[in-house]
């Protein structure tokens, strides 16, 4: 009877990684490359000259990729999110008056 050789899968619950790029900013660097497609395609119908749509679609995509790996980087995985989601949770909460707190019910059955 021969042994079986059984490799273990260690990237069960881990985010997914691409050259460098986590989560999602693999879905915001394939959003960014489908819009160059399409800005690339309005050139062409516009009769813009090649080399010169070509040239703004190149310094457009290495500016993209930079600025979405510079993002990566910064806040990992969650952070952006995070980030995002802090903006929205107000600093002060004001109340000029007690009415609020009064008018609470309670539930009687």
């Amino acid at each position: 009877m021969t042994n079986s050789v059984y490799t273990i899968n260690k990237g069960i619950n881990k985010s997914i990684e691409f050259k460098g790029l986590k989560a999602q900013y693999i879905w915001y660097l394939g959003a960014g490359v489908v819009g160059l497609l399409v800005l690339y395609a309005i050139f062409y119908f516009i009769g813009l000259n090649t080399f010169i749509s070509l040239g703004i679609i190149l310094t457009l995509g290495a500016s993209i990729t930079l600025q979405i790996y510079k993002l990566s980087n910064t806040y990992g995985e969650y952070g952006l999110m995070k980030k995002i989601a802090r903006r929205q949770i107000p600093k002060v909460i004001k109340s000029y008056n007690r009415d609020i707190f009064l008018r609470i019910k309670i539930k009687t059955q």
